[in-house]
C-alpha cells in the first residue's frame, strides 16, 4: 500500500495493483485504510469522513477495478486524495473552510478502450460500474493520455461532522467482522431518520433515475443486483431479491449491504428462509434474520412482491437496523421501485426466453462438428455479423458421403434477417440429402435451385402477398483423397459466389471454377461442374463476399486480384494459418467493423504417410 506523505496537509496517497482477481479486494483494503489515516485526530485540520462516505467509496473503487481487470487487464493505479473545492480533481491545498471532497482515480494501460456512460453501457454484463458511478457520486470523469486511461470521482465530505444515517468513520468499524459477529450491527438510538428526509426532498427524482437505470436491463440478475446498490444505504441498511422460478419457487438472486463484507453472512441467513411465491400485492412486515450470536439486536425488515398484473415475479426485502421503523414515505417509494423492478425482470426475461428460442434455431442451421478427411488437413472461419447471432446469412458445411467421399460447401443468402437464416438450414441440409442420394455435383445445385422457387412461391400462397424473393450463391464440391499417392480428386460448382482459388505448390493461384447464375434466379437454370486434383501441398481456398467485398473507402480487398495476391503469401502455411491469414487481412483492410457476414474455408492436401512395414505385417496376419 502507498504511504502518506510527510506533509500533513497534502491528503494524497497512491498504490499499484496486479489486474487479477484480488484487485478489488486490494483496492478497497487500500481506500479503507487511507481513509482511515486521514481521520486521524493527530492530523491538523482532519476532515469528518462519514462510515457513509466510506460504504460508497468502497463501492465505487470496487466497480471501476472491476471494470479495469475485465476491460483492461493491465496493471492498475489507484490515487486516493482529499481536495477543497468543488469539481474536477485538481492538485490544490486543502482548506477546510471549504467544502471537502474525497476524490478517488482509477488507471489503466489501455487507453484506446473507450469507456461508455450511456445506455448502451448497460448492455455489457460486466459494465455497470459507471452507472453507480454516476448514481453515487457528486461528479465523475475520464481522463485519457497517450498511455493510460483514467476514471476519477469525487465524494463530498465536509469539516463539520454531518447529521446523516452513516455516523463518523473511525477505521476500527470498518474491521472484518468476526464469523459469530451480528449480521447487521444496529446503529445509535437517537439517529435521525435521514432516509425519511431524503425520500420528502428526493423522492421523484430517484424514481426518475431508477426508471432510466433499469431500462434496457436485459438480465434479469442484473436487475437485481442494480436494485439492491439502488436501495442500500439510500432507503435500507441491507435488501434482498428473490426471484420466481419456473417450478414455482424461489432463489435468492442478490443481498446487498452497506458493510460489505456482511453480504456473505447476510446471504446464507436469507437463503434458509425463503419467501412464499405469493405474498399479494402491497408490502408486508418480515421478521428481523437473526445469525449466530446476534447480541439481541435487530430492526425492521418489510418483504415487498414483484408484481405486473396479476403475476408474482419476485419479493424484494428491504431491512433497516435499529429501532427506527420505516416511514410511509419510505415504504411508498419502496413499494414503487418494487413496480419498477418487477417491470424490468419481466422485459428481462422476454429477452432472454427470445434469446434461447433465437439461438435453440440456430444452432440447426451449423453442423455440430465437422468431418474429418484423412490426406487433407481442412479449416473454418466464420463470423456472423448480426449481434448476438451464431448464425448469419452464411453458412458452410463438411461431411461424409460414404465410399471415402466427403462433400464439402460454403454458401450466402441474400439477408441477414430470420427468414435468411431459415433457407441457410434448409439449403445445406437438402444439398447433404441430394449428395448421400447420389446425384452429382450440378445435380445437386439444379434440385436445389427448384426447391428455392417452390419455397418462395409456397411464402406467397401462405402471405397472400408477393413475397422478397431468395437468392443464394453456393459453392458445392466433392473430395475423393487418394489413398496411394496423396492428394484429392475434386469436383465443384459456383453458383453466384466467388471463385474457389488453388495455391499450386509453387506459389502460383488461379481459379478452379467456372462463374454460374445465382440460385433462386429461375427454375430453368442448367449447372456445371469443373474437377481437378488438388495434389499433395496444394491448397483451396473457399471464402463468401463479406471477404472479397471488404470496403475500405471505394475500395474493395479483391480489387485487382487482391485475393489472390494474398493467397501467394501463404505458401508453406498449414490450412489454419491460411484461414486466419485472410480473416486478419479482412478486418485489418479497413479501420471500421466488418459490416457482413464472413466465412472462409481452406481444404490442403497432405502428403499420405510412408507405410511401417511392421503395421504392414500386422494387417496382412489379421
Amino acid at each position: 500500500m502507498g504511504s502518506l506523505p510527510s506533509h500533513p496537509r497534502e491528503f494524497v496517497s497512491r498504490t499499484t495493483l496486479p489486474a487479477d482477481d484480488s484487485a478489488a479486494s486490494a483496492a478497497r483494503g487500500f481506500v479503507r485504510a487511507v481513509l482511515a489515516e486521514w481521520t486521524d485526530p493527530a492530523i491538523p485540520a482532519s476532515p469528518k469522513i462519514t462510515g457513509r462516505l466510506v460504504d460508497d467509496a468502497l463501492l465505487l473503487v470496487s466497480e471501476l477495478v472491476t471494470n479495469a481487470v475485465v476491460h483492461a487487464g493491465t496493471t492498475i493505479e489507484v490515487v486516493c486524495r482529499l481536495e477543497a473545492g468543488h469539481g474536477p480533481p485538481a492538485l490544490s491545498p486543502l482548506d477546510v473552510d471549504e467544502p471537502v471532497g474525497v476524490v478517488i482515480e482509477v488507471a489503466d494501460r489501455h487507453p484506446s478502450r473507450v469507456v461508455r456512460g450511456g445506455k448502451d453501457a448497460w448492455r455489457e454484463r460486466y459494465g455497470r460500474g459507471l452507472q453507480v458511478v454516476g448514481a453515487r457520486a457528486e461528479s465523475w470523469g475520464v481522463t485519457y493520455r497517450r498511455a493510460q486511461k483514467t476514471v476519477w470521482f469525487r465524494l463530498e465530505t465536509t469539516a463539520e461532522e454531518p447529521e446523516t444515517a452513516g455516523g463518523p468513520f473511525d477505521g476500527a468499524s470498518h474491521r472484518e467482522p468476526y464469523a459469530e459477529e451480528i449480521l447487521v450491527t444496529a446503529p445509535p438510538h437517537d439517529r435521525r431518520d435521514g432516509a425519511a428526509e431524503w425520500v420528502d426532498r428526493g423522492g421523484p427524482s430517484f424514481l426518475a433515475e431508477v426508471s432510466e437505470l433499469l431500462a434496457g436491463q436485459l438480465d434479469q440478475d442484473m436487475v437485481a443486483a442494480l436494485a439492491g446498490q439502488l436501495l442500500v444505504p439510500r432507503l435500507a441498511d441491507w435488501c434482498g431479491v428473490w426471484l420466481s422460478t419456473e417450478n414455482g419457487g424461489m432463489r435468492l438472486s442478490c443481498v446487498w449491504h452497506a458493510d460489505e463484507r456482511c453480504i456473505e453472512a447476510l446471504r446464507l441467513v436469507l437463503e434458509k428462509d425463503p419467501p412464499p411465491a405469493r405474498l399479494g400485492t402491497t408490502g408486508i412486515p418480515w421478521p428481523w434474520p437473526k445469525g449466530p450470536d446476534t447480541g439481541g439486536a435487530g430492526g425492521s425488515a418489510i418483504a415487498f412482491p414483484l408484481v405486473t398484473g396479476s403475476r408474482c415475479h419476485g419479493v424484494l426485502l428491504l431491512g433497516r437496523a435499529g429501532l427506527l421503523q420505516m416511514t410511509d414515505g419510505v415504504v411508498r417509494l419502496a413499494e414503487d421501485v418494487a413496480r419498477r423492478v418487477a417491470q424490468a425482470v419481466v422485459t428481462a426475461r422476454r429477452y432472454t426466453r427470445q434469446t434461447t428460442i433465437s439461438r435453440a434455431l440456430q444452432r440447426r442451421q451449423l453442423p455440430a462438428f465437422l468431418a474429418s478427411i484423412p490426406g487433407v488437413d481442412t479449416a473454418i472461419v466464420y463470423e456472423p455479423h448480426g449481434q448476438g447471432q451464431t448464425v448469419g446469412g452464411d453458412f458452410y458445411d463438411l461431411f461424409p458421403m460414404g465410399d471415402g467421399r466427403w462433400g464439402f460447401l460454403l454458401g450466402d443468402v441474400c439477408g441477414h434477417d430470420p427468414e435468411a437464416m431459415s433457407v441457410t438450414g434448409l439449403a445445406r441440409h437438402l444439398v447433404r440429402l441430394l449428395a448421400r442420394e447420389g446425384h452429382g455435383v450440378a445435380s445437386v445445385l439444379g434440385r436445389l435451385n427448384v426447391a428455392m422457387a417452390e419455397e418462395s412461391a409456397e411464402s406467397v400462397a401462405l402471405s397472400g402477398e408477393q413475397a422478397r424473393p431468395r437468392f443464394l450463391s453456393l459453392l458445392y464440391g466433392e473430395l475423393e483423397p487418394d489413398p496411394v499417392a496423396g492428394g484429392a480428386h475434386c469436383t465443384l460448382a459456383s453458383a453466384g459466389h466467388p471463385l474457389p482459388l488453388r495455391l499450386s505448390v509453387d506459389g502460383s493461384v488461379a481459379p478452379v471454377a467456372d462463374p454460374q447464375m445465382l440460385l433462386g434466379i429461375g427454375e430453368g437454370i442448367q449447372f456445371h461442374a469443373n474437377s481437378f486434383d488438388l495434389v499433395p501441398g496444394e491448397t483451396l481456398l473457399c471464402v463468401t463476399d463479406g471477404v472479397t467485398e471488404r470496403r475500405s473507402g471505394n475500395r474493395q480487398l479483391d480489387d485487382d486480384d487482391g485475393l489472390s495476391e494474398l493467397l501467394r503469401g501463404c505458401v508453406g502455411l498449414s490450412a489454419k494459418a491460411v484461414a486466419e491469414r485472410v480473416r486478419q487481412v479482412a478486418h485489418d483492410f479497413d479501420t471500421g467493423p466488418v459490416d457482413d457476414d464472413l466465412a472462409v474455408l481452406v481444404l490442403e492436401a497432405l502428403p499420405m504417410p510412408a507405410p511401417v512395414p511392421g503395421a504392414a505385417r500386422v494387417r496382412r496376419r489379421g
